[in-house]
């Protein structure tokens, strides 16, 4: 395939540049939805936080669009906030924490051009963190990292680094460094500076609250205990000595990521991490395509569809894909060419996304990321094109490990079941397989964890009206078939011929031994393993 030529469009690459679209990772709890309604206050784009955690009668937060969402006070489900501050344009991806969740951030994070990872000060690095690095590192996404909670008890600053250093390979330069601990934080050193900040506290942090700046060495310890404080200035020092600074060539190259200390509960240190996230993070670069050459940000319009999500305006039963534009502008009621089927599509509904509430797009660039209304017809997955043809990379899917069936227990509803578990299989909650048989009578969930099965079974009852019913399934490893193979494997013991939802056909295994028999029996036939789970670890 060779490069398309780049049209004449001089202040694409100028408005292109004040672009920053990033994801927020951590592990469940950590603080990743408060960080991300405090980048919201700060930015002004909201006037008061509400929080998962903070106080009974806080305001839901604006990213938890979904009713159990702020019924279980976790993230489900990705969305996007569109804000401006100080000049630049930020396209935040709010991803779920929690791990039964990973293949929806995995999406996601597609669509990202870098992220900031949130660590619990008590707790450091955990599980779906490291695994969500992973991720991270494969899509070569720069991180910056933000270390929460440091108005408590927690792990010290130095053990922290080496957590970094030693398990996910990076090498972490200190941007800012904390004073004091727990309910004795005095506040953070801006090392650039030189300076300490102090942040007056709000009520329930729903608001912002005023910061004060004094060089370090000058500064009274007011409050601090003499021995946090004296710590926090050897530590420092060591860190100069060290040479410790930060490089941003080695920070857009993986190699190295900035620390932020702070509470975003407290407002600690958020704006501080804003601004010195919107100066370190790369803005939309050339992305590459299948079988050729990166598609250059002047060319002709080009788009990502990484996402689809139906209902999110319950009263419309609409259907939302998210395009990421990577190259020319967008606008809206333009015609491009799905490359799937090479038909022309028509962009007529568009919106900048705020969680649920929107906003009419008429126009976007590289890096931004646009709701297309009513887009029936496209896939996770999707490329959408002007001028010459051109298909991004696919976006990988995870192996499933959990396994349950599902049941509609009214009849009378059978074509809104089948219309539910159609739009959630497309929207990738969870993979549906069917018997060939059976077909939608019983249909076979898969997926990563258990919650994806609630939220399915939430979803079809809430938004289709239709009582379910799931059952643990005895299956626990599944593997593609060649469709003219699969009849050798009809009714051996301990498998089960299914079909996905693209038509491709899976074996279901109920124990690794199973698996080995077919193997030892049919040692010609491929069973080859799905997605990027034993990759990701």
């Amino acid at each position: 395939m060779t490069t398309e030529t780049p049209v004449a469009d001089p202040g694409l690459l100028n408005e292109t540049a004040t672009r920053r679209t990033f994801a927020i990772i951590s592990h469940p709890d950590a603080g990743k939805t408060t960080l991300t309604e405090k980048f919201l206050l700060y930015a002004g784009a909201i006037h008061e936080a509400g929080s998962v955690r903070s106080h009974r009668r806080a305001r839901a937060a604006v990213s938890d669009w979904m009713e159990l969402e702020r019924q279980r006070g976790i993230s489900i489900s990705s969305t996007v906030l569109h804000f401006a501050w100080r000049g630049w344009r930020f396209n935040l991806l709010d991803t779920p924490g929690h791990a039964d969740f990973s293949e929806d951030t995995y999406r996601t994070l597609c669509a990202a051009d870098a992220a900031v990872m949130v660590l619990d000060a008590a707790k450091g690095l955990e599980p779906q963190t490291l695994k969500l690095f992973k991720v991270c590192r494969e899509r070569g996404l720069p991180i910056v990292t933000f270390v929460n909670k440091c108005d408590r008890a927690g792990l010290p600053p130095l053990e922290l680094l080496d957590q970094i250093h030693e398990q996910i390979g990076l090498a972490p330069s200190p941007v800012t460094w904390p004073v004091g601990h727990g309910e004795d934080l005095a506040g953070v050193v801006d090392r650039r500076t030189g300076e300490l900040v102090r942040f007056d506290r709000t009520a329930h942090g729903a608001t912002v609250g005023d910061e004060s700046r004094t060089p370090f060495a000058k500064a009274d310890p007011q409050d601090c205990p003499a021995d946090q404080w004296q710590a926090a200035v050897e530590e420092l020092e060591l860190l100069d000595l060290d040479g410790v600074e930060l490089d941003r060539e080695e920070f857009l190259a993986g190699r190295q990521t900035p620390v932020f200390f702070g509470s975003a509960l407290a407002n600690f240190g958020v704006r501080m991490l804003l601004e010195g996230f919107a100066e370190l993070a790369p803005s939309p670069r050339d992305q590459p395509v299948r079988d050729g050459d990166d598609r250059p940000l002047e060319a002709p319009f080009s788009a990502l569809v990484f996402k689809v999500q139906a209902n999110m305006d319950p009263r419309h039963r609409d259907r939302v894909a998210f395009l990421r534009v990577n190259s020319g502008r967008f606008a809206r009621g333009m015609t491009a060419t799905l490359a799937r089927t090479g038909r022309p599509f028509q962009l007529k509904y568009a919106h900048h996304l705020f969680a649920n509430d929107r906003a009419t797009v008429d126009e976007a660039l590289p890096g931004d990321i646009v709701g297309v209304v009513n887009a029936t017809g496209l896939k996770p997955g999707d490329t959408l094109y002007q001028g010459q043809p051109v298909a991004f990379p696919p976006i990988p899917t995870f192996a499933p490990e959990r396994f349950v069936t599902l049941r509609n227990l009214d009849a009378s509803k059978y074509k809104r079941f089948k219309a539910g578990i159609a739009q959630l299989a497309e929207e990738g909650v969870v993979h549906v397989l069917r018997e060939p048989h059976l077909g939608d009578q019983q249909p076979i969930l898969a997926g990563v964890g258990q919650l994806q099965f609630e939220v399915a079974q939430y979803r079809l009852e809430t938004e289709f009206g239709c009582k379910v019913e799931l059952t643990p399934a005895r299956w626990q490893f599944a593997r593609r078939v060649a469709p003219d193979e699969a009849p050798k494997l009809a009714g051996r013991r301990g498998t089960l011929v299914v079909e996905d939802g693209s038509g491709g056909m899976l074996v279901l295994f109920e124990s690794a031994l199973s698996l080995r028999w077919v193997k030892e029996d049919l040692p010609d036939v491929e069973l080859a393993e799905l997605g990027t789970a034993a990759e990701l670890g």
